[in-house]
């Protein structure tokens, strides 16, 4: 019996820009979704206008001019700045959110997520860039009591953080001991998460990959 339209199943596409250190967690993240089309635009041209949704990673400090700041001290900023990466990302931000496609934001990704609404970012911070944060659940949280996803601590490692939040963005969490911003939503949008910490280092956050990738889905159809 021949297969109709209807029961063929399509991929849903998945746009994305993954250093090549972190793609191993990240492949151990798709590897439970094999039925979602991963497309690294670090690695291969990436169609936007065919995607479904949009997955901002962690990578190095946003380039200056992409800030909506003055930058009274460039020696703060990394000296590994990927401009290439940044105009992907801010496009496909915009892509993205002219489509109301899914978004998950993680750690640089957060920033560029909150530049791109409007926001603007502390350039330099002590104390969140521990060398035991970064693989290691140990910065406690304070949760908003409508947060999405809850967790008492996380793995959270980052010299730059949110200052001023970007247009209709929601905080959900923050560090327990100075305030700073480690979870956003944004208001009035399908789905768009946005997470200072990274998700794909452990497997305390597999209800996150799971929500966002089931937003995947439904974009798709």
């Amino acid at each position: 019996m021949p297969i109709g339209k209807s029961q063929i199943r399509v991929m849903p596409n998945l746009a994305t820009w993954i250093r090549q250190k972190d793609a191993k967690a990240f492949r151990t993240i798709f590897a439970t979704h094999p039925d979602i089309k991963v497309w690294n635009a670090r690695t291969r041209k990436v169609p936007l206008d065919r995607m479904d949704g949009l997955l901002l990673s962690g990578g190095s400090d946003i380039s200056p001019e992409f800030l909506r700041q003055e930058v009274p001290d460039p020696s703060v900023l990394d000296k590994q700045i990927d401009l290439d990466r940044d105009r992907w990302e801010f496009q496909a931000v915009q892509n993205a959110l002219s489509r109301g496609l899914p978004i998950l934001a993680i750690c640089k990704g957060l920033q560029v997520f909150n530049v791109a609404l409007g926001g603007t970012l502390k350039l330099d911070i002590t104390g969140h860039n521990l060398a035991d944060q970064k693989h290691r659940d140990v910065q406690p949280l304070r949760n908003a009591r409508k947060a999405s996803h809850r967790f008492p601590k996380v793995n959270s490692a980052h010299h730059q953080a949110i200052d001023r939040l970007g247009d209709d963005l929601e905080v959900e969490a923050w560090a327990a001991h100075d305030g700073i911003i480690e979870q956003v939503r944004l208001r009035k949008y399908p789905f768009a998460l946005g997470v200072q910490y990274h998700p794909e280092r452990s497997g305390i956050y597999d209800s996150l990959f799971e929500d966002f990738f089931a937003r995947l889905e439904t974009a798709k159809r």
